[in-house]
């Protein structure tokens, strides 16, 4: 594929969507409400399409394949639960932070008032933090597909689909995300069987790849390959730990037209990823099976550059622009809205015009420095292992709060910090743990799975510590009284 004929599909493919996107959302009168949340709008069906297309991004053409080279199948299937474990847990704390906080916008807004300033500055930095790694990660994985496919620059392509994804999400907020995701999800899987088709018949089947790999690489067929074990059980915890910090997906949790709607959404969704995982896992093993997976991050790729006609690299070019932008708009959105919401506590008398014209001035700035860290190509996977850990430092201490009256905010802030550093000391460099004298001489995988058990554990024992120490030191306790987020919490004046 040439070069100009990469940045013609580029334009074609992002001009159709800023089209699509405009047309549905022209004639709408456009409110700060209905740009944040458009709250209880979309059945299950939509809210499951916007789901799955805002999850899947064009991390799946790397992350899950580059897996499948070295932990195997049961890494893969690792990865896939992994990727519907947050999805599902929303059909619980979703339906449950609804009907706590029936007015709300954001994960941050309840931490606010259920445990004051402290956690609250952590969880949206830690937020802001992942949020914006996925969506560098996303700009990073299209410029790698271009680049891969048609030898495009990778600012080149960072540079065109980052503008114009964000010129339809800041004209239309979550709305035009919702249009563009309902359309982007009828096309994902379809354009992901066909390319798995044509690489099968392009290898006469694919039981010489994998008797190959049987022959010589038995270890990643076998569900009881310990990397892969280990790298999946922390990709589970990561992926949830993450995701529940995704104000992409709190947005939807509002955006549900009832608690019947987000329950299925989220529900099937989660049902959704995990054959969308397997199958583009399965190009890893394939991959390695065909000799062509010298280089893990881009195993997919070797794949099908060396098997595949060139009419059908087009298609994975549409599929990852797909990809991508149905990922960016809701990133984009959600970390606008993040602040947004924040502006609006903190400034009551700004008028909701002047806070929606703020919203879109931070979507069209977001995307300036995520454009300029994709045009270096760092690996995709490990920029999420990083927000990850960070994520599952924080989970139990803000989620705790929801089910434990006695909980409180000091006691959060300690499991938080306690758990983060933790996870740091373990997590693995480019050549060892930072403790390396208390781990010698173990692979990456069992590196990442205590660093992401450690952030977990110690941010765990710490959090519940801290509060019975606090409830022994105080002759009289009284619990928090959740009837004030509903109160408290309140739409946004337009």
């Amino acid at each position: 594929m040439s070069n100009t004929s990469s940045i013609i599909i580029m334009l074609l493919t992002s001009v159709s969507f800023v089209m699509i996107s405009i047309w549905f959302v022209r004639e709408k009168r456009q409110t700060l409400e209905n740009f944040i949340v458009f709250r209880n709008s979309t059945g299950s069906i939509v809210t499951t399409a916007t789901l799955v297309a805002s999850v899947i991004g064009a991390w799946i053409l790397f992350s899950p394949a580059e897996t499948g080279t070295w932990a195997g199948i049961v890494g893969i299937i690792g990865y896939s639960l992994g990727q519907a474990a947050p999805l599902v847990a929303f059909v619980f704390i979703g339906v449950k932070m609804r009907r706590m906080m029936p007015q709300g916008h954001s994960l941050t807004e309840y931490v606010w008032y259920r445990y004051g300033k402290g956690l609250y500055f952590i969880t949206i930095a830690v937020t802001i933090f992942y949020m914006f790694i996925f969506l560098s990660a996303e700009l990073t994985g299209i410029s790698q597909v271009v680049h891969l496919l048609a030898d495009t620059p990778l600012g080149v392509t960072a540079l065109i689909v980052g503008l114009l994804t964000v010129l339809y999400t800041a004209y239309g907020g979550i709305r035009a995300s919702i249009v563009t995701d309902t359309v982007q999800f009828f096309l994902i899987l379809p354009l992901l069987i066909i390319i798995f088709a044509v690489v099968a018949s392009s290898l006469n089947g694919l039981g010489d790849a994998f008797q190959n790999v049987s022959s010589s690489r038995p270890e990643l067929l076998s569900l009881s390959h310990r990397p892969g074990i280990e790298f999946g059980a922390t990709l589970i915890i990561a992926i949830l730990a993450a995701n529940l910090f995704h104000q992409g997906f709190w947005q939807r949790v509002y955006t549900a037209k009832s608690e019947k709607s987000l329950r299925r959404g989220f529900f099937i969704s989660g049902i959704i990823v995990i054959p969308i995982i397997i199958i583009t896992g399965l190009f890893g093993i394939i991959a390695v099976g065909s000799n062509m997976a010298e280089t893990p991050s881009v195993a997919l790729f070797s794949l099908i550059l060396d098997t595949i006609p060139s009419w059908a690299l087009m298609i994975v070019l549409v599929l990852a622009l797909v990809l991508v932008m149905s990922s960016l708009d809701t990133l984009l959105n959600g970390m606008a809205s993040t602040v947004t919401v924040d502006m609006a506590r903190t400034r009551p008398l700004i008028a909701g015009k002047t806070l929606l014209n703020s919203s879109r001035l931070i979507t069209v700035i977001l995307i300036i420095p995520a454009i300029f860290i994709a045009s270096k190509g760092y690996s995709v996977l490990y920029l999420f292992l990083i927000a990850d850990m960070v994520c599952a430092a924080v989970i139990f201490p803000v989620f705790y709060g929801l089910y434990s009256g006695r909980f409180n905010g000091k006691s959060a802030v300690f499991g938080s910090v306690s758990g983060l550093a933790a996870g740091i000391l373990f997590f693995p460099t480019s050549t060892a743990p930072y403790l390396t004298g208390l781990i010698i001489d173990i692979n990456w995988a069992t590196q990442l799975l205590v660093s992401f058990s450690a952030a977990f554990g110690v941010s765990v024992f710490v959090s519940l510590s801290s509060m019975l120490i606090s409830s022994l030191s105080h002759n009289t306790r009284e619990d928090y009284d959740y009837s004030q987020l509903q109160t408290k919490v309140k739409l946004i004046e337009d």
